[in-house]
């Protein structure tokens, strides 16, 4: 029998149903007896928030593909309607799933620890006074019940805004029959209380928001009856849709559109599992949703705002070991940086190794008066930045500051449009890419008067400038002084700035322009090195691999006899394990205590051999982002990476096989020592424990 073409869709797994599964392996954390476990709670509220981005991004895009494109499929086949259906399907299993941890597995174990959270039925005297007490001082004065008749339509909630839908009974003060009332809860309000000490019955007890509300409703509505009080919560189409050719100011467009973001189209409805059919019969036509697109919950509606609680309870044991992160010995020393760039390159591992370096960098060059610019991209940064502080610092001491920002990186608008009038008002000239390109390239560079010349010095990373998730997820970053790098960058900035036409870089690959190309004739080497009986060996780490083409040529060397060994934390397209096509691929995602984020490539018949980048294996980034994929030229550095990914490759305690149906099967140990990757890059490289 003959084998499949390439681009049979059988070969390829389903994008949207390889994120559920990716999910599904987070979820698994909780159930995980060998993570902490207030740990354990934290991942149940991350697999919570990734669905609800899911939905408001990659579902929300089905739904209106399945309206002006039906028939349109993707490599899989799968048309936009037949994948709603299954996500609608596998996603009610997730959810159930979800509550049957909180409420079997998690609860009763975080009541074992005195930690608990009281539902009305749980309260004492004292407390149930308490707490009304709380309800007529900090909510009753901000809750606005709002019964519905023809003078007060039913309010559009905003998008994953706890509401309530209130089921009543009797007249109200004007004489008219009312049947239904609408109560929202404004974000401000705290979705966790703790009670007092004085009331306790000891450890730590909490009591939800969505509990008090419940418990004391009737006051809200005085002199009708309350049948029942049923929360729920819709999720809306959040992707910003800015027609970037028909614009002149995109930083008004996009401020424009943040605010329809809230209000955008329905795509889900959760709701209490107890709420009569007549009530979710209403609700889901007042959102204009179907049967199939409601969610009940058999707990607490929005999950995440349990992420709240670690916090909040003050137990060492149930957490993971704090760490304090390392420093290369080059470091240690009081010297400059640019000293210290200068004497060779130097690679960070985030965040095992400090983001401090990153900061010092800049700051250094903000008060350097030898210093005379520099040049940053800004993509994910955080609201209180101490990078952009550093760059309003150099702008107020007279350094030429240009800086990128991305203004559509989601979900982060709205903190990069602050950031940019904050720099703008400092005297940095600030940019927002190129349009219909994000600008998706994490790369800062300094230009230093030395004697005679201009020496240039750059920092490239994998990762965002952001302190904050430098703690938590793992990212490379690259300091050189190499005159080819450092005119490359150069040349990016420039073009970024004057879209003129970029001459050739010397060493990054780049998108929109070589990267993809570049990736596939690096695999087109292997091939050709395996055909010709010479070792060839493919081992890429990265987030998402989705890109069609990439991953034919994938299975072309395979085919050739090329072995490939692909770590991606979280969708794959690519199916692993069929013989005569992919059965030299193995495919692994690493699920842990950090977010896995470098994203790094290593070729055995290529020089250099190993390249760091930006960027996904993905269609958004070889052809709709401007990415860098830079090499490691400095050989011990290279040796040092691709020891790093063949400890990845060894770990048996964090790490899942993906089959070729598209499901994962976590690694189990038999008689080996237990590995984790994460732990022994910890342990290498973190300066202990604090």
């Amino acid at each position: 029998m003959d084998a499949p073409a390439l681009s049979n869709s059988e070969l390829f797994i389903n994008r949207e149903l390889s994120m559920l599964e990716f999910d599904r392996r987070v979820l698994a954390q909780a159930l995980d007896e060998r993570v902490p476990l207030l740990e354990r709670l934290r991942f149940l509220c991350i697999a919570s928030s990734n669905l609800d981005e899911f939905f408001e991004i990659r579902v929300s895009g089905l739904k209106q593909q399945a309206v002006y494109t039906p028939s349109q499929c993707g490599p899989d086949g799968l048309t936009p309607q037949e994948q709603i259906t299954r996500i609608n399907a596998e996603g009610r299993a997730f959810v159930e799933e979800q509550y049957r941890i909180l409420g079997e597995v998690l609860l009763p174990a975080l009541d074992r620890e005195g930690i608990r959270l009281l539902g009305p039925s749980h309260w004492t005297v004292r407390q149930r006074q308490w707490l009304k007490r709380f309800f007529h001082r900090e909510l009753a004065p901000i809750l606005n019940p709002i019964a519905l008749d023809p003078a007060h339509p039913f309010p559009q909630p905003m998008n994953k805004n706890l509401a309530f839908i209130v089921d009543i009974e009797g007249e109200d003060a004007f004489g008219r029959q009312i049947s239904k009332a609408i109560v929202q809860a404004p974000r401000s309000l705290p979705r966790l209380v703790a009670v007092p000490d004085s009331l306790s019955a000891g450890g730590h007890e909490f009591v939800l928001l969505t509990s008090i509300i419940e418990g004391f409703i009737d006051d809200l509505f005085p002199g009708v009856g309350i049948v029942g009080c049923y929360p729920f919560r819709v999720t809306r189409n959040s992707d910003l849709i800015v027609d970037e050719e028909e614009v002149d100011d995109l930083l008004r467009a996009v401020q424009g559109e943040l605010s329809a973001r809230r209000f955008g189209d329905a795509v889900r409805l959760e709701l209490a599992d107890d709420c009569p059919q007549d009530l979710e019969e209403f609700l889901t036509t007042q959102c204009r949703l179907g049967a199939d697109e409601v969610y009940h919950c058999g707990g607490p509606v929005n999950l995440v705002r349990l992420s709240a609680l670690p916090d909040l309870v003050d137990r060492p044991d149930l957490k993971y070991r704090p760490f304090k992160p390392g420093l290369p010995e080059r470091l240690h020393q009081d010297e400059s940086m640019f000293d210290i760039i200068r004497r060779g390159d130097l690679l960070l591992h985030h965040p095992f190794q400090s983001f401090a370096p990153v900061l010092d960098f800049l700051r250094e060059a903000a008060a350097d008066p030898a210093v005379v610019a520099i040049r940053q991209t800004l993509y994910r940064t955080g609201t209180d930045s101490q990078v952009v502080e550093a760059l309003t610092r150099a702008a107020a001491n007279g350094k030429e500051v240009l800086v990128v920002i991305e203004l559509r990186a989601r979900f982060d608008e709205e903190a990069n449009i602050s950031l940019a009038n904050h720099l703008q008002k400092a005297g940095a000239q600030v940019v927002y890419g190129v349009v219909g390109h994000k600008t998706h390239a994490k790369m800062s560079l300094v230009v230093r008067r030395e004697g005679r010349i201009l020496k240039r010095y750059v920092h490239l990373g994998t990762g965002n400038y952001h302190a904050g998730t430098a703690r938590a997820y793992t990212d490379y970053g690259l300091f050189t002084c190499r005159h080819t790098l450092a005119l490359d960058v150069q040349r990016l900035f420039q073009q970024l700035t004057s879209l003129g036409r970029n001459a050739n870089l010397r060493t990054i690959l780049q998108s929109p322009f070589t990267l993809h190309r570049s990736m596939l004739a690096f695999i087109e080497a292997e091939i050709r090195a395996a055909r010709a009986g010479r070792p060839a060996r493919v081992v890429a780490k990265m987030n998402a691999l989705v890109e069609p083409e990439v991953i034919q040529a994938l299975y072309r060397a395979s085919q050739a006899g090329v072995t490939v060994e692909l770590i991606v934390r979280g969708v794959c397209a690519l199916r692993p394990g069929i013989p005569g096509i992919s059965d030299r691929i193995r495919v692994r995602s690493i699920v842990g205590r950090f977010l896995e984020h470098t994203r790094v490539f290593w070729f055995h018949n290529t020089d250099p051999q190993v390249y760091l980048s930006s960027a996904d294996w993905m269609g958004r980034n070889f052809f709709s982002r401007v990415e860098t994929c830079f090499p490691i030229l400095d050989q011990v550095l290279a040796r040092r990476i691709q020891q790093e990914l063949e400890l990845y490759l060894t770990d048996n305690t964090q790490a899942w096989m993906l089959e070729s149906d598209g499901r994962y099967r976590q690694i189990t140990r038999a008689d080996e020592d237990a590995v984790s990757a994460q732990s022994v890059l910890l342990e290498s490289f973190a300066a202990g424990s604090s």
